[in-house]
C-alpha cells in the first residue's frame, strides 16, 4: 500500500469517525440609533443620530451529531465588545429552549470591536461612563439579536467538513504604537518580516456536495476606520466586509442579514493595530507626529492618523474591499481538511491573585523556577492620551511613566492605591485604581473568562480583551507546543477587560499598556491558563470552574432620559415627506428626501428597516432593492424641538453603478410615542423618480 494511500485512508477514517455538522445563522442586532453615545472612543460627544450600516450577529453552531455529547456556539458580533451580563442573559434564554445544551463552558461571544455603535451595555462603571450609564434599549436590541442568530444557526445543523486557508494581505494595516513593539526581543522579532500580522486566516464550511455553508475569516485590524466624529451606526471595515462577502456568495440582489450563507470577519489580536494606513499627522500642519516626543505644536492640534481614503467613509470601503477581496482569493484557492473532533474547554480566572511561571519569549519555555504574579486593575497615565486611532483629551501623552501630583490628587478622591498597588502596576503611573473603587458599582472586572473551542485540528483560543501583535504571536506558539495544529485568536470574547500587551511593550507605556489593566505580568498568566487549558482540551479531562463573575444588575444607574413623546409638526401627519426627490437621477446622484418622523429609539425595528429604495416593477408591484444596512443608503434622524417632540428624518440614497434603469421611491418606517402613552406604528413614501 502506498504512502499516499495510506494518508488517503486515515484521513477518511478520522473525518468518518468525527462527522461535523454546523449551523449558521445571522440576525439583526442593531442598537437604539438615536441619543445614545458611541462605545470605543470615550467620546462624550459621539451621539448617535442615525444608520450607514446596521448591526448584525453572525452565530456558528458546531458539534459531531444529533448524539453528539458536546457542541459549541462561536458568534461574531458587531458591537464593540462582549460582556459577562449580556453573555449570561443569552445564555439563560437559550436554556429556558433547549435546556443544558448551551451553557456558560459552551458559548463563545466575540465582538468584532467597531467603534461606531451604541454602549451602555458592559455592566462595568469604567466603560458606561461615556455613555452615561447602562442602556437598556441597547442591552435588550443585543441579547434578543444574538439569541435569534444561535436559533437560526441551531435550526440550520447541517453535515459539513471544514477546510482551512489562508492568505496574505497588504496595505490594510499598520502597527500604531511601534516603539512598544520594538521593546520585544531582537531574537523574537527575526522570526516575523512584519510588526503586525498580515495573514488572513479563513475557515470554511462546506456541505457534503461542496456547497458553502459559512466562511469565518480573522485578520486583525481595528474597525476604526470610521473615526470618532461619526454619528451614524456602523460595523465599520470588517462589518462591511462581511456584507460584502456575503452578497458575492448569495447573489448580489441578496438584502444584507437575508442571505443563506454566513460570512464572519471577527476580531482576533488587533490590540496594536490600526487601519488608519497613512500613519499619525498633526491635524492641522500635517507634519509626522506620534503622541510622544513627536507632538504638535499649534494649539489644540491633534496627533491622528487616517487613510487610505479622502474621508472616513472611503477609508472604510477600501479597507473592508480588500479584507473582502483577499477573503474571496483564499476562498477559490485549495484548502487544508481540517474535519475532526469538537471539543471546548472553559474556566473562569480571577486574574489579581493569579501567579504564573516567567516566560521567556526567546526560548518559547515557562521559567518554572521564577514566578510572576497579577495586580487589582488600574489604568495607566497613557490610557487618558488616547490613541492615534482617537486621540484623548487634556494634556496627557503616550509613554508616560511619571505621575502628576495634580491628577494623583484628583485619583486619588475616589480612590487610592496602595503602595502594593502602585508597585505591582510598575512602571505605569496609575490614573485611576479601579480595581479600588467600588462607587456606585465595580469599574472594571477582575474575573474573566477564558476559553479554547476545537473543530478538527483548529483551536479557537477565546481571549477576554485586545491582545497586541506579539502578544498573540506568543499565545500561538505556546498553543502550538501543547499541540495545537492550527490556532486562530478570537478577541474581545465573553468578558472584555482591555488590553494585553507583552512584558516588554508594558515598559514602553503607551496606550495599550498602560489599559492592561492586571500589571506587567498579565500576558504570562494567560499563556499559563490557556495552556492548561490546552492540555486539559486534548486529554479529554475537565478543569474547575473557577469563581463566579459578580452580578450587580442591581445597582445599574442611567442618566440617558427616556424618550417622552412625538409629535408631528401643524398641519403634517407622521410619515409625510416634506422634501420630495428630484424627478430624474443618474448613476453616482445622491437622492435625498426627508421625513416628519417619531424618535427611532421607540422601536428597535430588527430586520425591519427605517428605510428602503423601491423599484416598480408593474403596476401595483414595488421590489426592495436597497435597505438602511446597504452601504449606499444613510438614515440620518434629528430632532426639532426637545418641547413639542418634533422630529425629521433624511434618507439618502446614492445611486451605485449597474442600478438598472427604472421608477423608484424611498419608503419610510417608523413609530411615535404618543403623548398620553402607547406607541404607534406609520410610514410614508417619497414621490416616484427615474433612474437613467
Amino acid at each position: 500500500m502506498t504512502m499516499l494511500v495510506v494518508v488517503a485512508f486515515v484521513c477518511a477514517f478520522v473525518t468518518a469517525a468525527h462527522p461535523l455538522r454546523v449551523g449558521t445563522g445571522i440576525a439583526d442586532i442593531t442598537g437604539p440609533p438615536a441619543e445614545i453615545r458611541f462605545m470605543g472612543y470615550a467620546n462624550f460627544e459621539q451621539i448617535g443620530n442615525g444608520i450607514h450600516l446596521r448591526q448584525f450577529s453572525r452565530a456558528f453552531v458546531f458539534d459531531e451529531g444529533p448524539n453528539s455529547s458536546t457542541r459549541f456556539v462561536f458568534v461574531s458580533v458587531d458591537a464593540c465588545m462582549m460582556a459577562d451580563g449580556l453573555r449570561k442573559e443569552v445564555i439563560k434564554r437559550l436554556q429556558k429552549r433547549y435546556g443544558d445544551i448551551y451553557n456558560e463552558n459552551n458559548v463563545i461571544i466575540s465582538g468584532t470591536h467597531t467603534h461606531s455603535t451604541p454602549g451602555g451595555f458592559l455592566m462595568y462603571f469604567l466603560f458606561e461612563l461615556p455613555i452615561l450609564g447602562f442602556v437598556k434599549e441597547t442591552y435588550t436590541a443585543y441579547i434578543a439579536g444574538i439569541l435569534k442568530s444561535i436559533i437560526i444557526a441551531h435550526n440550520n445543523l447541517t453535515p459539513a467538513r471544514m477546510e482551512f486557508g489562508e492568505g496574505e494581505l497588504l496595505n490594510a494595516n499598520i502597527n500604531r504604537s511601534p516603539s512598544s513593539y520594538l521593546r520585544n526581543p531582537p531574537e523574537e522579532r527575526a522570526r516575523y518580516k512584519y510588526d503586525v500580522d498580515k495573514t488572513l486566516t479563513q475557515v470554511r464550511f462546506l456541505s457534503p456536495s461542496n456547497d458553502i455553508l459559512g466562511v469565518i475569516n480573522w485578520f486583525p485590524v481595528h474597525p476604526t476606520s470610521m473615526n470618532n466624529t461619526n454619528k451614524l451606526i456602523s460595523s465599520d471595515n470588517v462589518g462591511y466586509a462581511s456584507i460584502l462577502m456575503e452578497k458575492a456568495l448569495n447573489g448580489n440582489n441578496t438584502l444584507p442579514g437575508k442571505g443563506r450563507i454566513v460570512c464572519a470577519f471577527a476580531s482576533t489580536n488587533l490590540g496594536d493595530v490600526s487601519p488608519n494606513i497613512r500613519g499619525p499627522r498633526c491635524e492641522f500642519s500635517g507634519k509626522v507626529c506620534n503622541q510622544e516626543d513627536l507632538l504638535c505644536t499649534k494649539p489644540k492640534e491633534r496627533c491622528f492618523a487616517s487613510g487610505p481614503g479622502r474621508d472616513m467613509f472611503e477609508s472604510t470601503k477600501i479597507i473592508a474591499t480588500r479584507l473582502f477581496e483577499t477573503a474571496m482569493k483564499v476562498l477559490q484557492q485549495p484548502g487544508e481538511d481540517l474535519t475532526g473532533p469538537v471539543g471546548i474547554v472553559h474556566q473562569y480566572v480571577h486574574m489579581p491573585s493569579q501567579s504564573a511561571p516567567s516566560y521567556d519569549p526567546v526560548e518559547d519555555t515557562f521559567i518554572l523556577n521564577s514566578t510572576v504574579s497579577g495586580c487589582l486593575p488600574a489604568m495607566g497615565y497613557s490610557f487618558a492620551a488616547g490613541t492615534t486611532d482617537g486621540p484623548g483629551a487634556f494634556d496627557f501623552k503616550q509613554g508616560t511613566t511619571t505621575a502628576n501630583p495634580l491628577w494623583n490628587a484628583i485619583r486619588d478622591f475616589l480612590a487610592e492605591p496602595t503602595a502594593e498597588d502602585v508597585q505591582c502596576q510598575a512602571p505605569k503611573p496609575i490614573l485611576l485604581a479601579t480595581g479600588r473603587i467600588k462607587f456606585p458599582y465595580p469599574w472594571q472586572p477582575q474575573i474573566v473568562s477564558l476559553t479554547i473551542g476545537r473543530i478538527g485540528g483548529l483551536y479557537i483560543a477565546a481571549v477576554p480583551g485586545e491582545f497586541t501583535s506579539m502578544s498573540g504571536r506568543r499565545l500561538k506558539r505556546v498553543l502550538s507546543a501543547a499541540g495545537a495544529p492550527r490556532v486562530v485568536i478570537a478577541g474581545l470574547s465573553n468578558t472584555y477587560s482591555d488590553y494585553i500587551t507583552t512584558y516588554e511593550e508594558y515598559q514602553e507605556q503607551r496606550y495599550e499598556a498602560a489599559s492592561t489593566i492586571f500589571g506587567p505580568h498579565t500576558l504570562e498568566i494567560y499563556l499559563h491558563k490557556y495552556a492548561m487549558l490546552a492540555e486539559a482540551l486534548a486529554a479529554g479531562t475537565e478543569v474547575e470552574r473557577g469563581p463566579e463573575p459578580p452580578d450587580f444588575s442591581d445597582q445599574l444607574i442611567t442618566l440617558v432620559p427616556p424618550v417622552l413623546w412625538d409629535a408631528a409638526p401643524w398641519k403634517q401627519e407622521f410619515g409625510d415627506c416634506v422634501k420630495q426627490p428630484q424627478q430624474e437621477y443618474s448613476y453616482g446622484d445622491v437622492v435625498s428626501v426627508t421625513f416628519v418622523s417619531g424618535n427611532p429609539r421607540s422601536s428597535p425595528r430588527h430586520g425591519r428597516w427605517y428605510a428602503t429604495v423601491e423599484k416598480r416593477e408593474d403596476e401595483e408591484a414595488w421590489v426592495v432593492v436597497a435597505t438602511d444596512a446597504d452601504w449606499e443608503t444613510k438614515f440620518m434622524w434629528f430632532r426639532n424641538s426637545q418641547i413639542l417632540g418634533t422630529s425629521h428624518v433624511v434618507i439618502e440614497w446614492e445611486i451605485p453603478q449597474g442600478t438598472p434603469s427604472g421608477t423608484y421611491r424611498i419608503h419610510h418606517y417608523g413609530n411615535y410615542k404618543y403623548i398620553l402613552g402607547g406607541i404607534y406604528p406609520y410610514h410614508g413614501f417619497s414621490d416616484s423618480f427615474e433612474v437613467r
